[in-house]
């Protein structure tokens, strides 16, 4: 398998899921609201894998290669969605993530 040269980041995984909804005309749907609904039932995707698994089982999920794909998928569809809200609302997810660990240092200081 040859490596991809598109270099991975979030303007350009952005830009491509933009590109995939123009092209299916599904912008009039990608509003603040439902990409909300959509990140929240992704996450409740995520969450129904590990529901019943004890903190062990957990901790293993990833050792079972159909259980890690479905995962995975999930995971990509979290961040999928999270990265299309950021988007359509103007959050650089990156600038928002390193000012609320700024706030967490502060917040919750280590002993």
């Amino acid at each position: 398998m040859t490596e991809d040269p598109r270099p991975l980041d979030v303007a350009g995984l952005q830009r491509r899921l933009a590109e995939f909804a123009a092209a299916r005309d599904w912008q009039p749907y990608h509003t603040p609201k439902n990409l909300v609904s959509a990140l929240s039932v992704e996450a409740s995707e995520l969450v129904e894998i590990f529901q019943w698994l004890t903190p062990e089982e957990s901790a293993r999920v990833m050792d079972d290669p159909g259980t890690a794909h479905r995962v995975t998928d999930e995971v990509a569809d979290v961040l999928a969605y999270l990265l299309q809200l950021c988007e359509v609302l103007g959050i650089d997810a990156l600038a928002a993530l390193d000012a609320k660990i700024d706030r967490n240092e502060g917040r919750f200081p280590a002993p």
